[in-house]
């Protein structure tokens, strides 16, 4: 065995880690954690369901070049032909982006999908689920999901609590702009994950920069190499997961009252065709993206790409 030390967090790995049996690696990735280089893991569901095509590859393919310019290795992370895999080929990422049905895993659904034969996209839960299982730390991706709108709604995601229970660093622009965001920071605070800006006071909140009023966040940090020692500083006292939140790229972000307005007739929509649990997000994120002349969609696919990058400055740092 050989022990690492990064901030007096102690972690002992193999020299020949080998990732569980049901999981695939590829062999990029597996050659990277074998020798201590970096690694940012990259989820699937925005490819599947997030983004429409061309921009749902474009947008892959552009978030693991940032990861690479960044210094890391980049692990985009779904479930193909029923087997969970760390890195996917540039054939498996534009067959995830152009194939019809494929299906939706969270956390709860891994189980189904290998047993049951998916071909699926992974949601934040299981994309840090599976990059926890295969020894990656950092993990990059839009928004986090939280919950949802209404105060009799017990509609949470699922991302939530993975936060509490898998030590993985989460870069990303905040949660969604469609969430109820004072209380998804109400439940992480409960949960004990601690929410830091990247260069900001305030929770980014996806999309929109100027949220009005300010919601907080527990830590400030203004370099990766801060990041990184917060994050292993947490870990090595006990903590989870954790939330590196940064804003939105200031030249394609929304304002805040334009978002409102498009927001609330969307809800109305989806209400009206009766559209719910799973469903909701990507019917609102299509119908905003239409509303908007494909405004959000620009916001979306730069704030993707710039969280990649400095996931992968994190993970430099941490490395």
């Amino acid at each position: 065995m050989q022990t690492f030390l990064f901030s007096g967090w102690r972690t002992e790995m193999s020299q020949t880690r080998l990732p569980p049996e049901w999981l695939r690696v590829s062999e990029e990735v597996r050659a990277a954690l074998a020798s201590g280089r970096p690694v940012v893991a990259l989820e699937s569901t925005l490819i599947a369901h997030g983004l429409p095509w061309p921009t749902n590859l474009e947008t892959a393919r552009e978030s693991e070049a940032a990861v690479r310019a960044g210094g890391a290795v980049p692990a985009t992370i779904a479930i193909i032909n029923a087997t969970p895999m760390v890195g996917l080929t540039d054939s498996q990422l534009e067959d995830l982006a152009r194939r019809p049905n494929v299906r939706k895993a969270s956390r709860r659904d891994l189980g189904a999908a290998v047993a049951l034969n998916y071909h699926a996209a992974t949601t934040v839960s299981a994309t840090m689920a599976i990059a926890h299982a295969s020894g990656v730390r950092v993990f990059a991706t839009g928004g986090l999901g939280g919950a949802h709108r209404g105060e009799e709604s017990f509609d949470i995601s699922a991302d939530l609590a993975e936060l509490a229970r898998t030590p993985v660093l989460v870069v990303c622009a905040g949660a969604k702009s469609i969430l109820d965001l004072p209380r998804t920071l109400e439940i992480l605070e409960t949960l004990g994950v601690p929410i830091v800006g990247y260069r900001t006071d305030a929770f980014p909140t996806f999309y929109v920069r100027d949220h009005i009023p300010p919601l907080p966040i527990s830590a400030r940090v203004d370099s990766p190499e801060v990041a990184a020692t917060l994050f292993a500083a947490h870990v090595r006292m006990g903590g989870a997961g954790a939330v590196l939140a940064q804003p939105c790229p200031a030249d394609v972000a929304i304002p805040a009252s334009e978002f409102d307005a498009w927001l609330h007739e969307a809800e109305r929509e989806a209400t009206a065709a009766n559209v719910t649990g799973a469903k909701v997000t990507p019917f609102l994120l299509a119908r905003l993206a239409e509303m908007s002349n494909g405004r959000t969609l620009v916001a979306n696919r730069a704030l993707i790409v710039a969280n990649a990058r400095l996931a992968a400055e994190v993970a430099v740092a941490l490395q």
